[in-house]
């Protein structure tokens, strides 16, 4: 078996991205706006009644650029809203922008910046390249009057609602949230997916991108989650044999389907990826998906797929076949073009499973 784990990077060819979608419905969004004092702000992200959603983007201020926006509140200046969409079910609401700012205030409450539940040592929050009046002031070594002033300060929200199509509900809120979190570092479709598509289907995958088999193939974990997009694309394609393209809406349209399971097409789910992870790096060895050094997406959701559908008819016990069958098909010339070129395209997805399910389908 190959031994190449050394070796591998985390970087994802994958050209499906410059296929990005575009709003597919006409959507009817109501808004309305609300005026949160940061006290009762601050209270309600304690409880999580306000809460940023569960994609795992990491926050990214320093020190400084905190320091400086409670100044700004501090000084009563000006500071930009939030946006902010109501969870139908819950009734919370799920941060869509200002994540930066409302975690800002809750470390500046709470005392520390950025805690870290794994440290003893924990970071204090005071207040540095600020005006000489609040620098080094913690909230609690803040004069009286400048903790209510703090307090009563106003921070002005945007809610957000779908209103139709009922049938995708919340869907709007992929596009709502790329292009209010497009400035920067551009938040990537995986981010936005796991954010608004949050349930059983993300939680699952997170627990397999944990997979230590899946690890050794992939590579390090992925800032970015694009380890964890390409296994909602192989259930995607696996699952739902009408791809059209863009790509990255086919696998929105997975997840808005599947978001909340049931638990038994979860559990087949998790089954099957752990098998062909398996089968795959038994027989493939670390490079299974990667054609050169990097990984290939494309490479990827087709072996995958040809192995999994190959495991519909039992285990694989003979390894050395499969090998020889996945050099056979790296030879393919139809093969290569549609996992090197174009590889969004209908025919291009439908070319290259085709191909990997024919050379691994007679597999003993």
């Amino acid at each position: 078996m190959n031994n190449e784990k050394s070796n591998l990077t985390d970087e994802v060819l994958d050209d499906t991205e410059s296929d990005t979608s575009v709003a597919v419905e006409q959507y009817a969004i109501s808004s309305f706006g609300i005026d949160f004092d940061v006290e009762g702000l601050v209270r309600r992200l304690r409880k999580e009644d306000v809460y940023v959603p569960p994609f795992q983007r990491n926050f990214i201020w320093t020190q400084r650029e905190s320091s400086q926006f409670i100044e700004s509140l501090l000084l009563g200046l000006p500071v930009p809203g939030v946006f902010l969409a109501k969870d139908r079910a819950s009734q919370k609401l799920m941060i869509i922008d200002g994540q930066q700012r409302l975690k800002s205030l809750q470390f500046y409450y709470d005392g520390y910046f950025r805690p870290d539940p794994n440290q003893k040592k924990q970071q204090v929050f005071d207040l540095v390249q600020v005006q000489p009046q609040f620098k080094g002031r913690t909230y609690e070594k803040l004069e009286e009057e400048d903790q209510r002033r703090l307090d009563n300060a106003v921070i002005h929200a945007t809610i957000v609602k779908q209103e139709s199509p009922e049938e995708q509900e919340d869907s709007s809120l992929y596009y709502v949230f790329g292009r209010l979190n497009s400035g920067g570092r551009k938040v990537t479709a995986q981010e936005i997916r796991s954010a608004i598509y949050n349930g059983e289907l993300i939680d699952l995958v997170e627990k397999l991108n944990n997979n230590t088999t899946w690890r050794k193939l992939f590579g390090k974990e992925s800032e970015r989650l694009k380890d964890r997009e390409l296994i909602l694309r192989f259930f995607a394609l696996y699952y739902d044999k009408d791809y059209l393209r863009p790509m990255e809406e086919f696998i929105n349209r997975f997840c808005r389907i599947h978001r909340h399971g049931p638990t038994k097409f979860l559990a087949k789910a998790e089954a099957l990826f752990n098998a062909t992870i398996a089968a795959a790096e038994k027989g493939l060895g670390a490079s299974a998906f990667r054609p050169t050094r990097s990984m290939n997406a494309a490479a990827f959701d087709s072996i995958a797929i040809g192995i999994a559908r190959r495991l519909e008819k039992g285990k694989i016990t003979n390894f050395a076949e499969l090998k020889l069958a996945y050099d056979k098909l790296a030879t393919n010339d139809t093969y290569v073009l549609a996992t090197s070129r174009a590889t969004a395209d209908e025919t291009s997805v439908s070319n290259r499973l085709t191909k990997a399910t024919e050379a691994f389908a007679s597999v003993k």
